[in-house]
């Protein structure tokens, strides 16, 4: 908890530096899917912080590894000290912009497309991601919505031989975040 306020609250000077009008969610939500047909893996967290510049489209996320729920208790386990070392990686990063920005109106309400490209920084891996969503627009509130997938061996993660099976080396990642005005 100690570390989500600092991560919030570093990402709210980082905010307040800016002129335009910006937005902040530190509710936003990251839900992944690792299964297979052998088994369901899946988890979600819900204390996402991210900042949107709706001037310039630059956008970060944070999300603390160990915030991520499963149904399970065992797989939170291994999830965190096996796969993701979240001791040693307790966050991951997300650094980009969508690049359409200018297609977004917000002083209109209406579903707006984005193509988003940044970097993602997970498991002490950089890589960059491109992808599509999109961002509805309802009076002063922005919900983003977007889906990529990532391959667990491009981030250094590896899958043990004795579940191989069962978890997907392939992760679809779902973003949903409700950002609000920063005032």
């Amino acid at each position: 908890m100690k570390h989500s306020i600092m991560l919030a609250a570093c990402l709210l000077v980082t905010v307040l530096a800016f002129s335009q009008k910006k937005y902040f969610t530190k509710s936003g939500q990251i839900t992944f899917n690792a299964g297979t047909s052998v088994e369901d893996v899946d988890a979600t967290n819900k204390t996402t912080v991210s900042v949107l510049d709706g001037a310039t489209g630059q956008m970060e996320f944070a999300v603390l590894i160990k915030g991520f729920e499963f149904k399970r208790a065992l797989m939170q386990e291994h999830f965190n000290e096996n796969y993701m070392e979240s001791d040693k990686y307790p966050k991951a990063l997300f650094k980009g912009k969508i690049v359409n920005i200018d297609k977004v109106n917000f002083q209109q309400n209406g579903v707006y497309p984005v193509t988003v490209k940044g970097q993602l920084d997970m498991h002490g891996v950089k890589k960059e991601v491109e992808t599509t969503g999109t961002m509805k627009v309802t009076g002063e509130t922005i919900a983003s919505n977007a889906d990529f997938t990532v391959l667990l061996a491009d981030y250094n993660i590896a899958i043990p031989s004795l579940v191989k099976d069962k978890v997907s080396k392939t992760v679809t990642i779902k973003v949903l975040c409700n950002y609000n005005p920063l005032k």
